[in-house]
């Protein structure tokens, strides 16, 4: 059975690597009729592994740097004064900027009044896009040793918008730190991934705070469940979050997972889970839109 789900996103969230959060993301978006899956794990994504996108595209993103001209500037460090992340200092007679700390506001060359500092870019990262049968994969990749990748994050967000018809899935980075939160910012809304651990619980109460922060309407997946008391579930319940479906821990899984293989598209039983998931999902995100149009 395929879901036709048009202009629907949904974020999946995990407080950490590990639990699932991609394994459900590449599913949902294989047993749609048609959809979008986005990589904003920009650190280390792996969504392409599974899907093995074909006429894959490239661009590169950059950020603007400030550009320090010595003969113009004359010394008066207003720059410096004004700049409220520290990311210029002088030394040695002229402003020396911190890339690391800059946050390419742009500030620094509205204050200037010799006209000293100028904007060069620097590469960041990547994006690239293809295709995966009924999925249009987009993958975000940051440049080993660059400190933020929300820049690439804002671009496959803006990129995905030609698609705003279609049902996309926003493969989010772990944990809770700003580059989840402009993953999530224009999702409908959000799946959590737990795992049936106290650890487990841990995870998920830090991904459930961040998203009552956002507003965002949630539920929950409980992954790699076993027989016997889980802990991830008792959670759920005590807060009354939705349980939107449950995956247990089965070797079959597991080695279709570790062989980088889509389980909805080698197995019937994964795709009759996966659908079922999806249209759980579905489900909540239109009685959402009922209840607070």
């Amino acid at each position: 059975m395929v879901m036709k789900n048009n202009g629907i996103k949904i974020a999946v969230l995990s407080g950490k690597g590990g639990t699932g959060k991609t394994l459900i993301s590449v599913n949902l978006a294989s047993v749609a009729e048609k959809a979008v899956y986005i990589d904003c794990d920009v650190d280390e994504p792996n969504g392409h592994l599974f899907f093995k996108p074909k006429n894959v595209n490239s661009e590169k993103i950059a950020i603007k740097m400030p550009l320090v001209s010595e003969d113009l500037c004359n010394g008066c460090r207003k720059c410096v004064d004004f700049c409220k992340f520290n990311a210029l200092a002088f030394i040695k007679n002229r402003p020396y900027v911190f890339e690391d700390v800059c946050h390419s506001c742009g500030a620094c060359l509205l204050v200037c009044p010799e006209k000293a500092l100028t904007e060069k870019e620097k590469i960041i990262g990547e994006i690239k896009n293809g295709i995966s049968g009924n999925v249009t994969v987009n993958t975000g990749i940051l440049k080993p040793g660059e400190e933020s990748g929300v820049p690439i994050i804002k671009r496959l967000l803006e990129n995905s918008k030609a698609g705003e018809d279609l049902l996309t899935i926003i493969d989010c980075p772990p944990g809770s730190n700003c580059v989840v939160m402009e993953s999530i910012k224009d999702a409908d809304y959000c799946v959590l991934a737990a795992e049936p651990t106290i650890f487990g619980v841990h995870n998920l109460n830090m991904v459930y705070e961040l998203v009552k922060l956002f507003n965002k309407p949630y539920g929950v997946v409980l992954n790699k469940c076993l027989s016997g008391e889980n802990p991830a579930e008792k959670f759920c319940i005590e807060k009354n979050i939705p349980i939107l479906g449950r995956i247990m821990f089965e070797n079959e899984l597991g080695e279709l997972n570790s062989d980088a293989k889509i389980a909805s598209r080698e197995s019937g039983k994964y795709k009759a889970l996966f659908s079922s998931l999806l249209q759980s999902v579905v489900k909540e995100v239109r009685h959402e839109a009922a209840v607070n149009p």
